[in-house]
């Protein structure tokens, strides 16, 4: 029996193939509402997240000028080489060794560095690269494999300023000197923008500013490059040549207590990071103290003048050269015998400073070293400052207020005592140190004008015979100085070790400058006369000349005040110091 065929019906393929298509067409409306509309801040942000970036826009550090505006500190831009470690293995992992020798990495290290990334999106593998090593190493097309602009600090003076400067670390944070103490100035703000990046890390649009950048601003120094040099040369040489372990060297500005010169030795390479001995980096003229020796006695002759019971004049006996007191015997190299106030100075006389000092109050040579600055924090800024030592006056005994008056029992930095200096130089009027050129920095008033006048011209004899401290003379200038020779104190006692110093100005008819030397450990000869004096003198020679400071009529000066004519020989000069033993 045959089945009946139905006939085709081509009406309802179409209206089976509309349906479909309209069911087709209406889940690609639904599903591009979807993606537009309700889903759309989703998909969005996984967009995002794929391809654009917010990344910092690197900042100019600011720059440092000496006081005549010649560079000390500058930055200069280069590239850093970073990858995305978890791109690089999984599409080319095969190439880490040609990345690795671009770069000048070991493959090995570089692959192990990568694979314990390999969840991070950023791995710096080199930095501070010149652009034209950076583009060398971006030319070889290596997948995840981009640049950054940075900054790099240069220090066109080298270890000439590394101590006052400092330096900056590889991401050009100040770690030491002036780059820290005022980072926050010159270090600026990064600014932030948003970029499109392509599979390889590259930027290929700018979207968006979200943060400006802030550059670091400069600042100008006190220190004047051209003395700061002739201070490094002259404090290097007398190391080498007396064989030293250390030396530092301040010189003040009298009128503005500004700091135009501080140098230390031995000094480092601040453009060499990796290469600095931690044992170099500290500023010694502000972080290391001494016992002072007989620079102190300018301020216990000062304290005796202020006390009214002595004058320059007034007759001392200091025979027979020794001076027993409770047990303790203080000495002088020679009997100095009768002398007068001013002798104690000119001779250096330890019986002498002794025997004043038993006649003042403990409280009144206290209160007179404490505002000269010993004893606290000289307000300079600079990062490590020591405060020194200066015990407090009900801790004196009689033994100790005789030896605190030649400079033993306390201690101080070069940059105090150049501060002390630049105190007596100014006629009384103490300024605190400071590295920032035309900085306001008020005075305060330390000691009457007539009695640091009365000791410039007391310390004046001290450079001329029979004075130990002829060496430190400058041709056609009036100087004025105190030598000193200390102990190097360990453990309670003391070393057969020396330290040298000279404290002085310059031209003391008007004070311009106070400069200060301290040397450490020299061999062989070791009096502050024969080896910190003429480092004083060969620097301030040439910076009186640089500053165009007038020259003074020292011939009439020596004759009006009935002083022999120096000669080059200088043989009447006393260049014995009293070292306590």
């Amino acid at each position: 029996m045959n089945q009946r065929v139905r006939p085709f019906n081509p009406r309802g393929r179409v209206a089976l193939v509309s349906v479909l298509l309209g069911l087709a067409g209406c889940a690609l409306v639904v599903r591009a509402v979807d993606l537009q509309v309700v889903s759309k801040d989703f998909y969005q942000e996984q967009g995002d997240a794929r391809y654009l970036r917010d990344i910092a826009i690197p900042v100019s550090r600011g720059t440092i000028f000496d006081r005549n505006g010649e560079p000390l500190a500058v930055s200069t831009p280069v590239e850093s080489i970073w990858v995305n470690p978890s791109e690089l293995l999984a599409h080319a992992a095969d190439r880490i060794p040609e990345l690795a020798d671009a770069a000048g990495l070991d493959a090995t290290s570089l692959r192990e560095k990568l694979e314990e990334r390999s969840r991070r999106e950023f791995y710096f593998i080199k930095r501070h690269l010149n652009p034209d090593a950076a583009q060398a190493i971006l030319d070889l097309g290596i997948p995840g494999v981009a640049s950054q602009r940075e900054f790099k600090r240069y220090y066109p003076s080298g270890e000439v300023m590394a101590h006052v400067l400092g330096y900056t670390n590889i991401d050009d944070q100040g770690q030491e000197g002036v780059e820290l103490a005022f980072d926050g100035w010159l270090s600026g703000k990064s600014g932030i923008k948003r970029v499109i990046r392509d599979l390889r890390g590259q930027q290929v649009e700018n979207v968006d500013l979200i943060a400006e950048a802030q550059p670091g601003r400069d600042l100008t120094l006190s220190i004047d490059r051209r003395i700061q040099y002739l201070a490094y040369r002259e404090l290097k040489a007398a190391l080498a040549e007396h064989r030293a372990s250390s030396g530092s060297m301040v010189i003040l500005d009298v009128p503005s207590g500004e700091i135009l010169a501080m140098v230390n030795q031995p000094s480092f390479n601040p453009n060499a990071r990796t290469a600095i001995d931690p044992a170099y980096r500290r500023n010694r003229a502000v972080t290391d103290v001494v016992e002072p020796g007989s620079t102190m006695k300018a301020f216990t002759i000062s304290a005796a003048l202020e006390s009214g019971k002595w004058t320059p004049h007034t007759p001392i006996d200091t025979n027979p050269g020794t001076y027993s007191l409770y047990g303790h015997t203080i000495s002088d190299v020679h009997n100095k015998g009768l002398i007068d106030v001013t002798g104690v100075i000119t001779y250096s006389s330890n019986v002498g400073a002794a025997k004043i000092a038993a006649t003042l109050p403990s409280e009144r040579m206290y209160d007179l070293f404490h505002r000269f600055g010993f004893g606290e924090l000289t307000g300079c800024g600079f990062p490590g400052e020591s405060s020194g030592y200066l015990p407090i006056a009900k801790d004196w005994g009689p033994v100790e207020q005789a030896t605190i008056a030649y400079g033993y029992g306390l201690n101080v930095t070069p940059l105090q005592l150049a501060q002390g200096y630049a105190a007596l130089a100014n006629d009384g009027e103490l300024h605190a140190p400071t590295f920032v050129k035309g900085t306001r920095n008020p005075s305060r008033a330390v000691v009457d004008p007539a009695i640091a006048a009365s000791l410039r011209g007391m310390l004046e004899t001290v450079i001329v015979p029979p004075g130990g401290g002829v060496r430190a003379a400058v041709k056609n200038y009036r100087v004025a100085g105190k030598t000193g020779t200390s102990r190097t104190a360990v453990g309670g006692g003391y070393q057969k070790k020396y330290i040298s110093l000279f404290a002085g100005m310059v031209p003391a008819s008007a004070p311009r400058m106070v400069g200060v030397v301290v040397i450490h450990d020299p061999q062989g000869v070791f009096y502050g006369a024969l080896v910190a004096a003429p480092v004083f003198g060969k620097v301030m020679d040439g910076a009186l000349r640089l500053l165009d400071v007038p020259p003074d009529n020292v011939q009439s000066w020596y004759a009006a005040a009935e002083l022999p004519a120096k000669t080059a020989a200088m043989p009447a000069a006393n260049y014995e110091e009293e070292v306590p033993e």
